[in-house]
């Protein structure tokens, strides 16, 4: 997939989980981007390690927003302090 196609799904995904979480998450579009991406990264990363995907598949739609919902409830968790 090409950088244009990574930005894409990336703010995608990121929108959708932002969407999806409840709260105040002051992100602008850039932010939001590298949300998706690192949540997709995190859901491949916990799939092939738990077993689900193959060395080198990546994640699905859902499991990147889960994965991208996990890293705003973290986010949450140390701005708070």
């Amino acid at each position: 997939m090409s950088i244009i196609g990574t930005i894409f799904i990336g703010l995608i995904v990121g929108l959708i989980a932002r969407a999806i979480k409840p709260g105040d998450d002051k992100m602008g579009w850039i932010m939001t981007i590298l949300l998706g991406i690192a949540g997709s990264l995190l859901a491949t990363y916990a799939g092939v390690a738990m077993g689900w995907y193959q060395e080198g598949q990546a994640a699905g739609w859902i499991a990147s927003v889960v994965g991208a919902i996990i890293l705003l409830v973290l986010y949450g968790l140390i701005r708070k302090r």
